[in-house]
Parts: structure tokens; sequence; C-alpha cells
């Protein structure tokens, strides 16, 4: 018997528990199962059921106010409320962010309170006090990070502005840096805030640019100390491949070489960080002219390399930072990078293999806009053939974060949690910790790398902790409960439109439940509620 055909099980207590074990014993069972029984849209489904998936695309997942709103709107309005939304948190939200402490210094004053830390550090009298204190730096500068995930995942869960919160984590992880490397932590709260959030929705080029200045992105791909007598190759390949062109010779289209690398890591001579704040360097009038500093950021003209450069056939004269602008919008402009970009926000968004005339068309949009991510997404989110790859057998599986914060908003449905470290835990466990990948490739985002029976068993574990009841999450600093509530997913949004979504195994096996607890468990892990 196969251990996720709910239908076939004597009861759903005994399928939760006693047939638990057989999860872990027939994990790779339980896998073929859950994609397996994806494979047939329910005959129930109807046009309120394509805009459950619609609008579970769109957002982190559905809740009961947003789908009213759709309904309210219509797709079209409802999209362009959604490109609209204003950068600003609103009030109930701001003030939660506000709460958490360690996010209130900038970049420049979190750099400086940790080098005071480790002077201090190196003027105790034992190597004992010395280790004790340097593993306390160590975990305050651990609790930045976490604070950081903690800000984002506020917004993931209770933003209006779901649409520019799922670009920021999308963004996030195509200009990955790990939170791991040298000082990078300390800088992380200020990258995704000023570099990568307010541009989540604008021009990529302003985007591009804003990482390209980003002293937590110079750190981790090395390009802080890359100078004219040292050339550092390792961020100028990261940015035509990654961020920009794809890989040469790939579905891209993109053509560059090995040369065009070279010559843009020069262009990048001199882009790097201040971070002790000294004050500008002496140079000579001409070249002192061109030096350029904004916090912690440092254009430093005297590691510049001011020979001529051409990139990918397009001649740059020395200009200093002028440079790095004009090789900017030249990687920006190609048509390798409309066609990369658009690929992997619909990759991200509807389908591993989205359809090529789908992905052109965005492409298309790309180069006419000059990059308007906003309007890319509108000709993916309102395109034509949009409700048949949600309704397919195909339907995009959901990435650990999109599964956690959209299991969160169905079963707690806008109530606030007061302890998000056993959500940062659950993505621990699923292998996506944010800001917790090591190379520049960032998180994918395709089924195979997060569908593996291992996957499976603890996305199990995490259902029925989150269906179970409040597993922490409204426990204060001393643990104490405040104000928890049993979540009760079986409301409204339920019957009106998920219901619709289900298969008859599923539906089996919520018939049998015999408790709340257990009805929460069984949505959550079946196969249905882990495609979007």
């Amino acid at each position: 018997m196969d251990a996720v055909q709910h239908a076939k099980q004597p009861g759903t207590a005994r399928w939760l528990d006693a047939r638990y074990a057989a999860w872990r014993a027939a994990a790779a069972l339980a896998l073929a199962a859950c994609l397996g029984a994806c494979a047939q849209f329910p005959a129930g489904a109807n046009d309120s059921t394509a805009d459950l998936h619609w609008l579970n695309t769109v957002t982190y997942g559905a809740d009961q106010a947003s789908l009213a709103e759709l309904r309210q709107l219509g797709r079209k309005a409802y999209l362009d409320r959604q490109l609209a939304m204003p950068l600003v948190d609103p009030p109930e939200l701001a003030t939660a962010i506000a709460a958490l402490p360690g996010l209130q210094a900038d970049a420049a004053a979190q750099l400086k309170a940790a080098r005071e830390a480790r002077e201090r550090i190196d003027m105790l009298p034992d190597d004992d006090s010395k280790q004790q204190a340097r593993q306390a730096l160590n975990a305050q500068g651990r609790e930045l990070v976490a604070e950081t995930a903690r800000r984002h995942l506020l917004r993931a869960l209770y933003s209006p502005a779901q649409l520019r919160e799922q670009m920021t984590w999308f963004w996030m992880n195509h200009f990955n840096v790990y939170s791991g490397k040298g000082q990078v932590r300390l800088l992380l709260p200020d990258y995704e805030e000023r570099a990568i959030r307010p541009h989540a929705l604008g021009r990529f080029r302003d985007l591009l640019m804003a990482t390209v200045t980003a002293p937590a992105m110079l750190l981790y791909l090395d390009n802080a100390q890359s100078s004219a007598n040292r050339i550092n190759e390792n961020y100028a390949r990261e940015l035509m491949e990654l961020h920009t062109l794809g890989v040469s010779g790939g579905p891209s289209g993109s053509r560059y070489t090995q040369q065009d690398v070279q010559e843009l890591a020069r262009v990048l001579t001199g882009v790097g960080v201040n971070l002790r704040g000294t004050p500008p360097p002496r140079l000579p009038p001409a070249r002192a002219a061109l030096y350029r500093s904004e916090g912690v950021f440092e254009f430093h003209p005297g590691r510049h390399d001011f020979g001529v450069k051409t990139l990918l056939g397009q001649r740059i004269e020395p200009a200093g930072f002028a440079e790095v602008e004009r090789a900017v919008s030249i990687l920006a402009r190609e048509p390798a990078t409309a066609r990369f970009i658009s690929a992997r926000l619909a990759a991200y968004f509807v389908a591993d293999n989205p359809p090529p005339a789908l992905v052109e068309r965005m492409a298309q949009t790309f180069t006419r806009t000059d990059g308007d991510i906003a309007q890319v997404l509108r000709t993916l989110f309102l395109a034509p053939e949009l409700d048949r790859l949600l309704a397919s057998p195909a339907r995009k599986f959901k990435d650990p974060m999109v599964y956690v914060v959209s299991s969160m908003r169905l079963a707690y449905d806008g109530r606030p949690v007061t302890n998000l470290r056993p959500v940062l835990n659950w993505l621990n466990q699923l292998g996506e910790p944010l800001y917790g990948h090591v190379t520049p490739d960032g998180y994918p985002s395709a089924e195979s790398a997060w569908a593996s029976s291992g996957q499976m068993v603890r996305r199990f574990e995490i259902a029925r902790a989150i269906g179970s009841g409040p597993a922490g999450l409204f426990a204060g600093d001393a643990g104490k409960p405040r104000g928890a509530r049993f979540p009760m997913i079986g409301n409204k949004l339920y019957y009106d439109t998920i219901e619709a979504t289900l298969g008859p195994a599923t539906r089996a096996a919520l018939a049998q439940a015999e408790s709340q607890a257990e009805w929460n468990t069984v949505l959550l892990a079946s196969p249905e509620w882990m495609q979007r």
C-alpha cells in the first residue's frame, strides 16, 4: 500500500501516526505517489480554481482577503495594484519590523561596532577571555542574519505587496550573497533593504547597478580589492554568466568570450569598499575628482585600470566609474540578458520548462521597455496560455520558502505570530535557510532540487507541526504562549476554492480525519498542496 494513498487508510489518525513509520521506510514510494496524484486535474475544477492557482502564483499563497480582492477587481486590476504597491510597509507591519533591534543601524555603523569590539577583544588579558568574547561577537553576527531573515519573513507573510516580496526573494537568489563569508553578514541587511527590494519591480539596469555597487556583493565575489595590478576576474565572470547573459553558448544565445570576462574585470578594478570609514585617498587632482564614495561603497581611482576596454564588441573609453555605468548598460540591454532573465522568471513562477513562445514574448517586452521588470511580469501573468500551464499536471512545485510561507498564510490567515524561530528552523530543515546558499548561483527553483524522498518526509513533519497547533509560533522570549489559537484551515477559503483542487484520495483522507489537527495535517501534506 502506498504511504500517501490516503483513501486506503483505515483511519486518518493511523495514517498520521501508525503509518508515519511507513513514510520513512518507503519515502521514495511516497514521493512517487505524491507527484503522481497531481497528474489528473480534479474534475471539479472551474474558473474559481483557475483564479486560485493564479493568485497562488502572484502571491506567496492565497488568503481570504487576497481572494476577495481578486474577485472584486479581476486579474488585470489586481495585478495593477500589486505592481503599484508602495515600498513603505503598512503601520502594523512596520511596527513589527521596527521591533527588531539589530536592524536599526546601517552597514557603516554595524562595521564600526564590530571593529571596535574586535579591538577590545585584542586587548583582553588571556586567551580564554578572548575566545569567549569572539564567540559572543560571532553570535551577534548570526543574530543579525536571523533578524534580517525575520524581517524578510514578516513581509512575506503579512505584506499586502505580495508580488514585491516574492520578487525580493527571487532577486536575492538571483544576485545571491552568502552570509557566512567574512563580513558579508554585517552588510546583508542593507543589501536586501537598499539594493534589492527598492528595485525589485523597477528597471533591471537600475537593479543591476545597485548590486554592482553593493558592498555585500563586492566582498562576497572578491572584487573589493581588485586593482589594475592585481585583477580578480571572479565577479566579472559571475556578473555575465549568472546575473545577466547566462552561460556563453547556452539557451539565452549569449556569445561572450574569456576576453570579454577579462575586459569586464578591468572595468571593475577600483570598485570596492571602505570598511574602516577612512578619509578619501590622496591622489593627483585629475584622479581625485573621479573618487566616489557612498556609505561603505568606494570607487578608488588609484586602483583602477584606465586603459581602453572592449566589451561585447563595444569600445569603452577611460573614464573611471563612468566605465562601470557604461558596462552595466551594455550588459542590461543585451538581447541575451532579456531572454535569460525572462526564462528565469517564467521558470520560478509557472514551470520548470516554460514555453519558449512565452519566454520570447517576455523577452520582447524586456527589450521594448528597456528592462522594465513590472511590464515583463505583466506579460507573464496575463499570458493567454497561463491558465493551461497552471492547470497542467506539471504545475509549479513549491520550493521550501513558498511551501512554508503559503502553509503559514493558509493556517493563520493574517493572524500575526510572535516567534518566527520555528519558521527559520523549518527552512533550515528543508535545506533553504535564508542567505545560506554558499555558491553564487543561489537556490534553485526546479522541482528536481526539492522533491526528493527525504525532502518529502521533512515536509510531512512540518505539515504536522503547523497543523497540530501553535508550534511555538506564539511563544514569547520566555517560551510562554501569547494569544495562541488553533489553526482552522477548513474555512470559507477552503470550501470556496481549495476543495475543488483536491483529488479523490485527499478528499477521502480529509473525510476520515478524527480531529482538526489531523485534518489540517492531511491538507498541508497533500500532493496538491505541494504545488502552486
